[in-house]
């Protein structure tokens, strides 16, 4: 063990305390985008403060993670969190749209490091036996953020500032650099090695045409459109030379021969899929609330809660079995209340209850739980420390990866199945009024205060459109689901030994 007992607990928090800060920060902006895009203009350039942060965010996950493995995690770590840092206070002072978006994407070089190497830390000075507690304990911060972070952004741009989203990161970070510079002491040696710089330029552009081209298309461009069919070509261009390069690369970003171990393959794709269907409950379960139960904004991020409680339930006690029992036997679990959880949310009305809609959201946080702590720890199931790094920021690309390509596509859905609902609801009706609120921003439309203005017959078709089109965007959600449900079966009967850690 690389670290003294005693210092453990301390190294930890700081882990603990970068993750939550990293994983949480999307969603916190996402709450103040109204009031900071009222406050600094450039409403037609906002798309740019998420994506800047996701797309630095996504490219830099498997570079900072195969860095650390050739030179060590401590210094790639306090690197990424000096920049987050440094982002973080510079979005603070940010003065126009354009600044905003350009330092988010310094925080996101930042956050690259952070999560892929946490997680690592933790593989490198825990014994096998006792990861599964400590991922399951990582996990649960992480599912916990996504639902934290709509609290704590509304929040802070209610009572204080919207600057203060990102100034609050600098008192947490601190307490984590000195935390981390202090207790975790890295014994692992570490060879110099040849860097695979065209395999790292390959996959930022790729990973960063691909993110453009799914933020814009439908938005700024249309999807057949010249500028979007070329972001598309180039990521497949370039993903095509990414894969050439990884072949003959001494020291490969990504080694290919990791995806030959049926583990490490099967948990990938599970990522993937689990962070495309994950997303689309924490953004579309707060705008139900708000646009049918017809709650404010805060009351639509409190509903978060009961998710938040379930995957914190489920990722401990996926952890905490890990060495009990196979990763398949937990995933089983898993996907089985993942799946009836989604299916049941597929199946509300304008007339469900909210205890309902509470039980159906414990179920699916429960089931997604599960994959925050053990698709992490069967990435890096018997592998050797020099390649940990690598597989698990590969881990956390596949799902932040999936939460991109989740939301764009069942936005689309969402949003094209909201449209044609309003149009037939208001066929035949004179006057523009049914037309205006179809391209209306739902979030507007369904204030309190503007809701008593609506016109009862009105307000009824619009509320059942909303309904109608979020609760089939999650019933279509149970396709990717059912692919992880095959996906499972796939794991085979591995299971953490605490005896050993040879290769498999």
């Amino acid at each position: 063990m690389n670290v003294k007992e005693q210092n453990i607990n301390l190294v930890v928090t700081g882990l603990l305390l970068a993750i939550l800060m990293s994983a949480m920060d999307n969603t916190i902006v996402a709450t103040a985008m109204g009031t900071i895009v009222s406050d600094l203009g450039g409403f037609d350039k906002f798309v740019w403060v998420t994506s800047a942060y996701m797309v630095a965010v996504m490219a830099g996950m498997p570079i900072f993670g195969k860095l650390s493995d050739m030179y060590g995690r401590k210094r790639f770590f306090i690197f990424g969190l000096l920049v987050f840092l440094i982002g973080s206070a510079l979005c603070g002072l940010a003065q126009t749209i354009v600044q905003l978006s350009i330092f988010r994407a310094i925080q996101g070089i930042g956050g690259g490091a952070l999560m892929p190497i946490a997680f690592t830390i933790v593989f490198d000075i825990f014994p096998p036996e006792k990861r599964g507690k400590m991922t399951g304990l990582l996990g649960a911060v992480f599912g916990t953020s996504s639902v934290l972070g709509p609290l704590l952004g509304a929040y802070i741009t209610d009572y204080i500032s919207w600057h203060w989203i990102f100034y609050v990161n600098i008192p947490l970070g601190l307490i984590s650099m000195v935390l981390i510079l202090r207790f975790y002491h890295e014994s692992m040696g570490h060879a110099k090695q040849k860097i695979d710089w065209l395999g790292a330029v390959t996959l930022i552009i790729s990973v960063v045409s691909l993110m453009f081209a799914l933020e814009l298309g439908g938005k700024e461009y249309a999807w057949d459109s010249i500028q979007i069919i070329t972001l598309f070509g180039s990521f497949l261009l370039f993903i095509m030379v990414f894969f050439f390069a990884e072949v003959r690369a001494e020291e490969p970003i990504l080694p290919l021969w990791l995806f030959k171990r049926r583990l490490f393959a099967t948990s990938q794709i599970l990522a993937f899929l689990y962070g495309g269907t994950f997303i689309i409950l924490t953004v579309f379960i707060p705008i139900y609330v708000q646009a049918v139960y017809g709650g404010t904004a805060k009351n639509a991020g409190f509903i978060l809660t009961p998710m938040m409680l379930g995957s914190v339930a489920g990722s401990a006690i996926g952890g905490i079995f890990s060495t009990k029992t196979s990763y398949r036997n937990l995933m089983v679990i898993s996907i089985i209340s993942y799946l009836v959880g989604m299916y049941l949310l597929g199946t509300m009305t304008v007339d469900t209850a909210r205890w309902l809609l509470t039980i159906y959201m414990i179920l699916v946080g429960f089931g997604v739980g599960f994959s925050f702590s053990l698709l992490p720890t069967a990435s890096i199931h018997n592998l050797e420390p020099q390649f940990r790094g690598t597989a698990n920021s590969t881990n956390s690309f596949l799902r932040s990866f999936g939460m991109t390509v989740g939301i764009t596509i069942f936005g689309t859905i969402q949003n094209n199945v909201f449209s044609s609902q309003l149009k037939e609801a208001f066929k035949g009706m004179s006057g523009a009024g049914g037309q205006s609120f179809a391209i209306g921003d739902p979030r507007e439309i369904f204030q309190a205060s503007e809701r008593v203005k609506i016109p009862s017959f009105v307000l009824d078709k619009i509320v059942a459109a909303m309904s109608t089109s979020i609760t089939h965007t999650f019933l279509l959600a149970l396709i990717p689901i059912a692919l992880a449900a095959v996906t499972v079966v796939f794991m085979g009967k591995v299971r953490i030994e605490a005896a050993k850690e040879g290769s498999k």
